[in-house]
């Protein structure tokens, strides 16, 4: 039975040899892991798509996994300002470490998050990236 094309909720799961990768049966299990496209989505979006030019400013929506790839591509790219935006304040922490350099939560601010956005930026910023999934 197939789930999202994959199987990946089924005890066993059926997919083309094309996407196998061994893994090195000398390997400790509790050290191996798979990656999702959140990665390549968030990271690619930012390097090939969005391009942010070294010194410009970067606003992240949404810092799950796609949105801290993002916001470590922006990084990456040499953005001085990256501010990440999501409705939960505890992911800032953890976002720093990819690059976000501000928060924004539009549930702390009575105004349109793009306001706030603007008046931090005095204007506005060079890329957005949207990460949040379903608006």
């Amino acid at each position: 039975y197939h789930f999202v094309g994959t199987s990946t909720f089924s005890e066993y799961t059926v997919v083309h040899v094309g996407c196998l990768a061994k893994i090195n049966p000398l390997a400790p299990l509790d050290k191996v892991c798979l990656l999702s496209c959140g990665i390549s989505t968030g990271l690619g979006a930012t390097l090939n798509v969005a391009k942010p030019k070294k010194g410009s400013t970067v606003a992240v929506f949404g810092l799950g996994a796609v949105g801290l790839a993002a916001a470590e591509g922006a990084r990456l790219s040499g953005a001085s300002r990256i501010i990440g935006v999501d409705l939960h304040s505890g992911r800032f922490e953890e976002a720093k470490k990819f690059g976000v350099t501000e928060f924004v939560n539009p549930k702390e601010h009575k105004k349109p998050v793009q306001e706030v956005i603007a008046e931090l930026t005095n204007g506005g910023v060079d890329r957005s990236i949207e990460c949040t999934g379903s608006v």
